[in-house]
């Protein structure tokens, strides 16, 4: 499905969801996201507005990570509502942030990625801000969990950042062939 240098990025099937569970509940996970059950991970992979994503290494096929997304095509919004890293420290959450991006907005087509964060993720913090995600607001105390009330963080990228940032030129398949568009001088070409 998604490629990068070290990752396979693959659809989660049914035999990965322990997997998936015992990423999230990891302890350097467990304070930073939501951990669901199985049954509400296997409705996941089965919803068509969701994708339930592990992230393999390459060399060994070893899930190193999971995403969840929510698709919202009307809107054209790309949530990203769960990520986590099991192998820490060797730059697969950055390569996995920059390879979802991507798909979100070439291959999906989509105009909004956003995610929320708690507070105290600094790491996540330090990531999104450094792939130049922009700090839409706090919800305040809006998650209660066992460890209180807790504020949310929104930040989010829209698709003409994403090309400001990443490269400016979007590719689009139509019937007629391959569309390229300049988004920065709107100039439309064909192929």
């Amino acid at each position: 499905m998604i490629n990068t240098e070290r990752l396979s990025i693959v659809e989660a099937v049914e035999s990965e969801i322990a997997t998936i569970i015992d990423i999230e509940s990891h302890k350097d996970n467990r304070n930073f996201l939501w951990i669901g059950t199985y049954e509400e991970h296997k409705a996941e992979i089965e919803d068509i507005n969701h994708l339930l994503l592990v992230f393999k290494c390459k060399n060994d096929h070893v899930i190193v990570g999971y995403a969840l997304i929510r698709l919202d095509f009307k809107s054209e919004i790309f949530e990203l509502r769960r990520i986590a890293i099991s192998d820490k420290g060797k730059g697969y959450g950055k390569e996995a942030m920059l390879a979802l991006l991507k798909y979100a907005f070439k291959e999906k087509n989509m105009n909004r990625f956003w995610l929320d964060v708690y507070p105290d993720n600094i790491i996540g913090i330090k990531l999104y801000e450094g792939l130049g995600m922009h700090c839409d607001g706090v919800l305040r105390q809006n998650y209660k969990s066992e460890r209180g009330y807790l504020d949310q963080i929104i930040y989010s990228m829209l698709k003409s950042e994403y090309f400001l940032t990443f490269g400016s030129v979007q590719l689009r398949h139509e019937p007629e062939g391959t569309v390229f568009t300049d988004i920065n001088t709107n100039v439309i070409s064909g192929s």
